[in-house]
């Protein structure tokens, strides 16, 4: 039986990750979108020829892993360059998650990902969930977190979609801003998804 499926995202630094492990400890099988990339980048045959064949050999070591440091500077200024990747990467992640969707036996399913809305892969779900939090705030997570400075989190922040473009995608909103709690917030969501039938 197909269960109902949700997506999280969040911009950087907003706590999506946070909020997907409540919803495991409550027994709810998640996939890590962005996990999964970085494995499959390496992992799928297919996918991995299709890199070289746009980025260059040089985009993987000799070792068969990925050449991180060579690809991000390869996307790291270049939408054009970044929409090509992405095009590669996305569809094969979007299709692994269908598939792992369906083999799970639970209420709901959530898909942890980034770049749900800008890969449209938001569409193949049932409900969407955005996790918000103030921009200074996530800026002092993530310079916690990397140990980068503002100017590199507000340039990785400039990479992705305005707030107010996800938010009107969102089905649902987390306020994930030290000052709601997010745990009842997980709890009500929860408990409507599992009361919910397809």
């Amino acid at each position: 039986m197909q269960s109902l499926k949700i997506g999280v995202t969040g911009g950087i630094g907003s706590g999506k990750s946070t909020i997907c492990r409540i919803f495991s400890v409550l027994g709810i099988p998640v996939f890590d979108a962005d996990r999964e990339a970085r494995r499959l980048m390496t992992a799928d045959a297919g996918l991995v020829r299709a890199i070289q064949a746009e980025f260059g050999r040089e985009a993987y070591q000799k070792d068969g892993s990925l050449n991180r440091a060579y690809l991000a500077a390869q996307v790291f200024n270049d939408r054009t360059k970044l929409k090509q990747l992405n095009a590669l990467v996305h569809p094969v992640v979007i299709q692994a998650g269908e598939a792992w969707a369906a083999e799970q036996d639970a209420p709901y399913t959530i898909k942890e990902a980034a770049l749900l809305f800008e890969s449209g892969s938001f569409k193949l779900n049932h409900y969407n969930i955005l996790v918000k939090a103030p921009e200074a705030i996530r800026i002092e997570r993530v310079i916690k977190r990397d140990g980068v400075t503002a100017e590199q989190v507000r340039s990785r922040m400039a990479q992705q979609w305005p707030e107010a473009e996800k938010e009107s995608l969102a089905d649902e909103v987390i306020f994930n801003d030290g000052v709601q709690a997010v745990i009842p917030q997980v709890l009500k969501l929860d408990h409507f998804f599992r009361t919910q039938r397809l």
